[in-house]
């Protein structure tokens, strides 16, 4: 079967999106541009976080070049000062009470991520960020990071939701010939797309060995391993990964027979043709040990590395090549569903 990768991007707008972690907000403005529209981000009185458009009112010049003072944001080219709403509060020897402001957009900090609405403000509604029960138990721990890639984010969710890749692709980490030996199994369920595989009775691969020592299990075992991905709208992928000694019942086995975690994607569009793309992963043993946080955060990082640059060498070969009809098969199932529900999406989006 061929299929056609379009090279325009398309995105939904009246939806929440990751634009940012918590800690990169600073003393600084932030400008970053999400789904094609320049914004500034930054910490207003009492901290609270605020989006505007990355344009000054006055002479159009870059607020994210400017600086926070006293609870707004001030340009930095002639000083007009901006509160959270983006409605001027001063100008030092102007009367700014007539200006027109800039515009604001909807923007909620919650679970160590600064969440951005850049469609209609009206339509914004803080009941629709998606919940993370991982971010609310004690009982979790969890690391990540953040890339900037230049390739379409539908791309990254086609990575995403066939890792057949990763037998290839990151070979001398999570990779083992058993993925793309088991079948793979994609399903719609309750405005998710599905994808799973079970592998039985394996041996595990590097990554997997070092998570099993973390979990107090030995680490050259006979494991039965697991990956279950799940696409939800607007562009984000969580994907319940573990391994469990063999024959204590895989996916369903004890916690103490297993090392399980959630890899956490929040694939958040800039352009037509790149994407912020916030790593990480969310593991439930071990939860209070900070130094393998980070070493499996370090590990991660180097693995979604390895994505990037074969993500970034695909869009090249896209955009070299429009129109270039692609080959799709079974296990492409799951990236071919999640583009079709945004499809749906944006349909129904464009009608309202």
């Amino acid at each position: 079967m061929t299929s056609h990768i379009e090279a325009r991007g398309a995105w939904l707008e009246n939806t929440w999106y990751v634009a940012a972690r918590s800690d990169e907000l600073g003393d600084a403005p932030l400008g970053r541009t999400i789904c094609g529209h320049k914004m500034v981000f930054f910490r207003g009185g009492e901290g609270k976080v605020a989006a505007l458009e990355d344009f000054c009112p006055h002479r159009g010049a870059p607020l994210s070049l400017g600086f926070l003072k006293d609870g707004g944001l001030t340009c930095g080219y002639h000083g007009l000062s901006l509160d959270c709403r983006g409605k001027p509060q001063g100008m030092s020897g102007q009367d700014v009470s007539r200006l027109p402001g800039a515009k604001a957009y909807p923007c909620v900090e919650r679970h160590g991520f600064i969440w951005v609405w850049p469609g209609d403000a009206s339509r914004a509604d803080e009941a629709r960020l998606p919940r993370l029960h991982w971010a609310e138990d004690r009982g979790w721990a969890y690391g990540g990071g953040l890339y900037h890639i230049r390739c379409d984010y539908r791309l990254m969710i086609d990575n995403l939701m066939d890792l057949t890749h990763e037998t290839y692709v990151h070979a001398t980490s999570i990779g083992q010939k058993e993925i793309d030996e088991t079948p793979v199994e994609t399903v719609l369920e309750g405005g998710e797309v599905i994808t799973r595989r079970f592998m039985r009775d394996v041996r595990a691969p590097p990554f997997w060995r070092a998570a099993l020592a973390g979990a107090g299990l030995p680490e050259d075992a006979q494991i039965d391993r697991w990956q279950i991905c799940r696409f939800s709208l607007p562009s984000h992928v969580m994907i319940e990964v573990g391994v469990a000694l063999a024959g204590h019942g895989g996916y369903e086995a004890e916690h103490a027979k297993k090392a399980s975690s959630i890899v956490v994607d929040f694939i958040t569009p800039e352009t037509e043709t790149s994407h912020w793309y916030f790593w990480g992963m969310a593991r439930n043993f071990a939860a209070s040990d900070a130094t393998l946080t980070e070493t499996i955060r370090a590990g991660q990082g180097k693995i979604f590395s390895e994505d990037l640059a074969m993500l970034e060498q695909q869009q090249d070969n896209l955009t070299r090549n429009p129109g270039r009809r692609l080959v799709t098969l079974n296990i492409d199932a799951g990236g071919a569903q999640s583009r079709a529900m945004i499809e749906r999406a944006l349909k129904a989006e464009a009608t309202t």
